[in-house]
């Protein structure tokens, strides 16, 4: 009878353990779902550090990265302008105007500034609109830690804030269970030009 009742006890543990296993992957399992897009951000700044462009490339789809960017550096209203006069109508305005179109594109900025491995590692440190100057990692670089922003279960956001307290966005795609990829920076708005005095203003 005593071999029976070790027996029965030893099941217990064992079941007991099992369980107790069971609960711990399912809490490590949850952890690593909701901090995986944070681990995804220090792949990246990890990675541009390390210059180590096929990194990148798993975790960043520069596709979507580069159409957020572009809306965010050009003049938003530049797109929406009357259309030009026919050459009949208006000879000279209809040269200029096909003069204006021409310049832009050359000066268009160039989204693909700020993503360089040089410019990303600036980005996940804040630097903003100035990451596209940065050619490296300046020694007293700063290590600033993400901020979550928002979370939901596709999609994820994390913030970063430079000196003057203006945020670059990271947002986070899932493609896995726990594999995420940036999606979409946003940059912190751009210097906004000398205020003009309102002729209203009394």
């Amino acid at each position: 009878g005593h071999a029976s009742a070790g027996g029965g006890e030893e099941g217990e543990h064992l079941g007991r353990l099992i369980r107790n296993l069971l609960l711990l992957a399912v809490i490590v399992a949850g952890i690593s779902f909701f901090i995986a897009p944070v681990v995804a951000f220090y792949g990246i700044r990890s990675a541009a550090d390390a210059r180590d462009e096929q990194g990148l490339v798993r975790l960043i789809d520069f596709a979507e990265v580069r159409r957020s960017l572009r809306p965010q550096l050009g003049d938003g209203n530049a797109a929406i302008v009357a259309p030009a006069p026919s050459f009949l109508e208006n000879p000279i305005e209809a040269m200029r105007r096909q003069f204006e179109q021409v310049r832009p594109v050359a000066a268009r900025p160039n989204p693909d500034l700020y993503l360089s491995p040089a410019a990303l590692a600036a980005l996940t440190r804040g630097e903003g609109r100035g990451a596209s100057r940065s050619v490296a990692v300046s020694p007293d670089r700063r290590d600033p830690l993400p901020r979550l922003a928002y979370w939901g279960v596709n999609r994820t956001r994390l913030a970063v804030r430079d000196q003057a307290r203006a945020q670059t966005i990271f947002t986070f795609e899932r493609k896995g269970p726990f594999d995420w990829r940036l999606v979409h920076i946003g940059l912190p708005p751009a210097e906004p030009a000398a205020p003009t005095t309102s002729a209203s203003a009394p």
